[in-house]
């Protein structure tokens, strides 16, 4: 009987070390990235006599966990240690893929001091095996986007996923021209360290899912994720296919990990959808597409897609759809019911995910019921038209947690990962290799740093149309703007009919001010012809030149009037300027300020004006500066003038050098709308070194313009300085 009690005790101590010494492991493993909840040994605290037999079984348990812990050491060394031949899954070559085209932007790398440990189970934080994602692995992100307002509501998304990742990014964008145009833009200029960005052009893929009626919002665009396999790269593996309406609460890695899960022929890791949608009682006759159960949610996808290719999926959502539509007519939710109706036949493709993976704010939703804890959900998934304004008792959490995301200052998350091989990017190489040629002992070196400051743009921050006119004598006006200048853009667009582009500089929370100013106004929405493009601030001068450029730029029209915030066309001045065109091939002055600064506008002749019944051409003279109409190939501004003083003088300047004719139209003028002073000009006043710097680039300015145009630009050199 003794004997028998003995081999017991031996058996319990065996069988509780086995279990307590890989929990051990886990928890050394994990300890450099989680705060995690104590194990769950109370039963083994109640009975301590249970667990050893004896005080020589209780030291060799001892010895044996202090021998795990210094394996785990050494694990731990030799994983902080960088791989000899580093290989990095599932990325692929820069080379062009069919349809695609490639951003690069910055270098590839990782901050973290060892391998990332991810959780990827359940809805708590419960103690569980995890799978590893090396910190110098590309994490690879499929987004479908198209129009306007999808390329603003993506950089949401975006900023959500960069706040939180330790890893190198390459995001996927299928696109229409507008997204691209607009994204291309955005991430040029982001300079984000360690993310890649292709786009896939939609329109091509068009005849691939057109044959499907659909009568989901989306559109076309809400049924291309069933063409993945055939849009990206055939050499990537695998890929998370994000909605634009997604906010993440955790790092993107957490979710890549759960890759490692799928066994046997999984292939799609989807949530639960969180309605009753699929189980056909929302209301009377409601007849949703098959479905597995509730069926899924495809607002958050993760795709093993080299073996879907294996599985011919091409064919087998091409079967499934053609059968279903010949009952069902049309697809009421786009991809997702088609996914569904494969799953539902297929159902070992499937590998669900935790819902916290893709907690839906739908019209129908129960994701209530799905968490317990707030602080345990990782991806918001908005998937309601009605947004911000969805039902839910959390709403209120999920509302602050996109918020702060939408407004939060992008140019943060320009921070660099170190760690890891990283590719050349030239752009930015050459970039510093600018920066550090400057003098920063220089008294200027601030104005001169400016120039070359590349500010994160993002151009068509609205809805816009325009549709060409026939005759060639379209004109768009150009102006920029700030905040405190914004309740102007009402006057001018009952002012002036015609298309505009403006550049306004916004932090990110007032571009959202902005935003809902714009939507509240009826004057403003009425306007579909009018192009905001949002240029963000950074530094400390307001960059005027640059915000003019960019508005340059996205002119459409063959000419255009460089004008100026707070000047107000007379009625009838866009019409006027289009018949003038055809008379007039190069520009129109307007005086401005006579009494002030006549040197600015003396050329112009008021006087002369004033009776003149016909145009009349007039000659550069020094410090001139009238608002003018151009052909939309005429010559940028000069980024070196920022804030106040000779931003628009050297202009003209350069117009005059390049033998432009300057004509003033005598039936056309412009009201000044009177404002407070600005920062910068206060600053010129108020600060002598301000001045001094202003003078030390006009000179500068001149003495190039005499290299550039030889003897024809030395009566630049003898300019007054009168500025």
């Amino acid at each position: 009987m003794l004997g028998m009690c003995r081999g017991r005790r031996k058996f319990l101590a065996a069988s509780l070390a086995l279990l307590f010494i890989p929990a051990l492991t886990w928890l050394y493993l994990s300890a450099a990235n989680f705060t995690v909840k104590p194990l769950p040994l109370s039963p083994l605290e109640l009975q301590p006599s249970t667990l050893v037999g004896g005080a020589g079984e209780r030291q060799a348990l001892e010895l044996r966990v202090r021998e795990v812990e210094e394996e785990n050491r050494a694990l731990r060394r030799e994983l902080s240690q960088p791989p000899k031949n580093p290989t990095h899954s599932n990325q692929h070559s820069n080379s062009q893929h069919g349809n695609q085209s490639h951003v690069h932007i910055g270098k590839e790398g990782s901050r973290r001091g060892e391998a990332q440990k991810v959780s990827a189970a359940g809805n708590s934080s419960d103690c569980v095996s995890q799978p590893v994602v090396d910190k110098c692995e590309t994490i690879h992100m499929a987004i479908v986007c198209a129009g306007y307002n999808a390329s603003r509501d993506v950089v949401t998304l975006v900023k959500s996923v960069l706040f939180h990742r330790r890893n190198p990014l390459h995001f996927h964008f299928i696109t229409d021209s507008i997204a691209q145009q607009i994204l291309a833009s955005l991430f040029r200029t982001w300079m984000v360290p360690a993310v890649r960005v292709n786009f896939y052009d939609a329109d091509e893929l068009k005849s691939e899912v057109s044959w499907i009626p659909n009568k989901h919002y989306s559109g076309i665009y809400g049924l291309m994720k069933l063409v993945l396999t055939k849009t990206l790269p055939s050499d990537l593996q695998k890929v998370i296919v994000l909605d634009t309406d997604i906010t993440f609460a955790t790092d993107i890695a957490e979710l890549w990990a759960v890759f490692h899960k799928f066994k046997g022929q999984q292939v799609l890791g989807l949530v639960e959808n969180q309605s009753d949608w699929y189980l056909g009682n929302l209301w009377k006759n409601h007849r949703p597409w098959p479905a597995l159960g509730r069926g899924f949610n495809t607002g958050v996808i993760l795709l093993l897609l080299d073996r879907l290719r294996k599985l011919r999926w091409e064919q087998m959502w091409r079967l499934t759809a053609e059968r279903e539509l010949m009952s069902m007519l049309s697809t009421s939710l786009a991809d997702q019911d088609i996914f569904n109706a494969v799953i539902k036949q297929n159902p070992f493709l499937v590998h669900q995910l935790p819902c916290f993976w893709n907690v839906q704010l739908s019209d129908h939703t129960r994701s209530e019921k799905c968490y317990k804890d707030v602080s345990d959900l990782k991806v918001i998934h908005w998937n309601s038209p009605k947004k911000l304004r969805v039902k839910n008792k959390h709403v209120e959490f999920f509302r602050n947690l996109y918020l702060t995301f939408l407004e939060y200052d992008g140019n943060l998350l320009r921070r660099e990962l170190f760690g890891c091989p990283s590719e050349t990017d030239h752009n930015s190489e050459n970039l510093q290799k600018t920066l550090l040629e400057l003098d920063e002992d220089d008294p200027c070196y601030e104005f001169r740093r400016e120039r070359f400051t590349v500010h994160r743009t993002h151009l068509y921050f609205l809805h816009y149309e325009y549709q060409p006119s026939s005759d060639q004598t379209d004109v768009t006006l150009v102006a920029q703007l700030s905040m405190d200048r914004l309740q102007m853009l009402e006057a001018i667009c009952k002012h002036w009919e015609g298309p505009i582009s403006l550049a306004l500089y916004l932090s990110d929370a007032e571009a959202q001010q902005f935003l809902r100013y714009a939507q509240g106004s009826e004057v403003l929405m009425s306007r579909s012809n009018v192009g905001y493009h949002i240029v963000y601030k950074e530094g400390q001068f307001y960059p005027v030149n640059l915000l003019r450029n960019v508005a340059m730029r996205q002119v459409n029209t063959p000419y255009m009037f460089l004008s100026d915030i707070d000047f107000l066309p007379m009625y009838g001045l866009y019409e006027y300027l289009r018949k003038s065109v055809v008379q007039l091939d190069m520009g129109t002055l307007f005086t401005f300020r006579y009494h002030v600064w006549t040197k600015g506008h003396a050329p112009t002749n008021f006087a002369k004006w004033r009776t003149a019944t016909t145009p009349y051409r007039v000659q550069w003279e020094a410090d001139f500066e009238p608002y003018v109409m151009v052909r939309r190939d005429c010559p940028e501004y000069d980024r070196r003038f920022v804030g106040f003083g000779w931003n628009k003088v050297a202009h003209v300047m350069e117009l005059d050098a390049q033998e432009y004719e300057f004509v003033v139209l005598p039936n056309a003028y412009m009201i000044h709308m009177p404002h407070a002073p600005s920062f910068d000009i206060t600053k010129f006043r108020s600060n002598e070194q301000y001045r001094v710097c202003l003078k030390t680039l006009k000179e500068e300015f001149q003495q190039n313009m005499s290299r550039r145009y030889g003897f024809a630009a030395l009566k630049y050199m003898t300019a007054d300085d009168n500025s």
